[in-house]
């Protein structure tokens, strides 16, 4: 990645960026594991203000976040509360809304399920751990270990290593790793249970012979924020929940640091190291 000038991006509404969400699916565009078209702008989640009328808004799923100026389609954002900051609405735009669609919509978890929680020091995972306990769930988190206090903290019942003895017996697994978690993961699920397989942090799942799923009579999805905000009926009603949870203290947003965004580079590196806790940003 290099920082360079460029003209203010023209169409759609022109948004003067003040905080921009750091994602995995930015490493994923930078690295060409999801390819685009070069050169590209990376970032698909921010907050700011539009240019034209001041309104403070936020979007995700727009590319082109890594800049001072983002256009983003009308239609993409979504006007902020009073007691939601930009730093606080580029922490959670992305990754609030994918574990809000996660047990909302994806596996809609319930008093007396039980979920096991994959990275949960990370920013979905931590959001995940928050929001099933809310619902009632029990909630068993995985993070390394100099995480696992902090896990607890935000209210799991269990924490464990990657390398311990899983329990099984799940109703769903919340698995973002991929490659090096998937086959513990269908392992953990009780009879009819559901994987969530929404991210590989460790590499992509090999391929798998499907016959594998009928031990359990398994059901196996790979969702994306995309699949779940399909219209702006449901984007709204997304963020706004969200919004409302961080402004009830319910959930309780983590950013573990802000950098310039000319070190974008330092944030994926941090990113990919696993050294973060919580959401890193950047600040035009």
């Amino acid at each position: 990645m290099q920082l360079v000038e460029l003209p203010k991006p023209e169409g759609n509404v022109l948004v003067r960026v003040e905080a921009i969400g750091v994602n995995f699916l930015d490493v994923y565009h930078r690295s060409g594991l999801y390819p685009m078209p070069l050169p590209f702008v990376p970032g698909s989640e921010g907050a700011g203000v539009v240019e034209a009328t001041g309104e403070r808004v936020a979007w995700a799923m727009v590319p082109g976040a890594y800049a001072e100026y983002a256009s983003v389609p009308a239609e993409k954002l979504v006007p902020l509360p009073d007691a939601v900051d930009a730093r606080t609405a580029a922490a959670v735009m992305l990754q609030g809304m994918t574990a809000h669609y996660l047990v909302a919509s994806t596996f809609v978890l319930r008093e007396g399920h039980s979920a096991l929680v994959h990275a949960a020091a990370g920013g979905v995972g931590g959001l995940l751990v928050q929001l099933g306990k809310q619902r009632g769930a029990r909630v068993v988190a995985t993070a390394s270990p100099a995480k696992h206090a902090e896990v607890r903290a935000l209210g799991a019942d269990e924490v464990l290593d990657y390398s311990d003895p899983w329990p099984d017996g799940f109703d769903v697994v919340y698995d973002s790793v991929g490659r090096t978690t998937f086959d513990r993961s269908l392992d953990a699920l009780k009879v009819r249970g559901t994987l969530v397989l929404y991210g590989q942090s460790s590499g992509p799942v090999p391929a798998f012979d499907p016959s594998r799923l009928a031990k359990k009579g398994t059901y196996l999805t790979r969702p994306s924020l995309g699949h779940y905000t399909l219209t702006r009926e449901e984007l709204l009603w997304r963020a706004s929940d969200v919004f409302a949870a961080i402004e009830s203290g319910a959930v309780r947003v983590r950013i573990d640091r802000e950098l310039p965004l000319a070190e974008a580079a330092e944030a994926h590196r941090l990113l990919e190291s696993r050294q973060t806790r919580g959401k890193l940003l950047l600040i035009p």
